[in-house]
């Protein structure tokens, strides 16, 4: 344990140089060398190199791009005290809501295998790999589902019942 400290504590000013470079963010930063130490003191027995310095910039480093990239996917956040008030939560319509229902209705027609892998992956926002680690079955079969949920997805949503219109919420407006 005495090794893991002379030789790491003197990186971290270095480390969070290297992680604020990278991401731009001061407290995104500051999480991500945390992560890192974590790792370097969990996986310390299982280091290759006498000079760790190189393994360790690779911890970082791999958690910084894993760290931009769920960013890009999730989009930008915004304090929500910059957010102005006029952009906050409204109720919904009346249409938004019929149409949020028959979303949900349709989500609960699809088969079990197809419902758990879109949930997954479009509402717990899991990479195709980690939906088929959750699932324990091979990524082929996760993209394949997918397509085929968001297929019949689309077509129960679009079928058009008896005086509706295709994609539309079906509303009757009585007078």
């Amino acid at each position: 344990m005495d090794d893991l400290l002379l030789q790491v504590e003197p990186m971290i000013p270095a480390l969070r140089r290297y992680a604020r470079g990278l991401v731009r963010d001061i407290e995104a930063a500051d999480d991500i060398v945390q992560d890192c130490l974590e790792r370097v003191v969990f996986n310390w027995s299982r280091r290759r190199d006498d000079n760790p310095r190189s393994w360790v910039f690779a911890i970082l480093h791999n958690l910084a791009v894993n760290r931009l990239r769920q960013d890009a996917r999730r989009g930008g956040s915004v304090p929500i005290e910059d957010v102005p008030e006029a952009t906050g939560a409204r109720a919904a319509t009346q249409e938004e809501t019929v149409y949020g229902h028959e979303v949900m209705a349709a989500i609960e027609r699809l088969p079990p295998d197809q419902r758990s892998i879109l949930l997954l992956i479009s509402v717990e926002d899991l990479t195709y790999a980690e939906a088929a680690k959750v699932l324990e079955i091979p990524l082929g079969t996760v993209m394949s589902r997918l397509s085929r949920a968001r297929e019949q997805l689309r077509t129960i949503l679009e079928t058009k019942p008896s005086g509706g219109s295709a994609g539309r919420p079906y509303i009757w407006r009585v007078k």
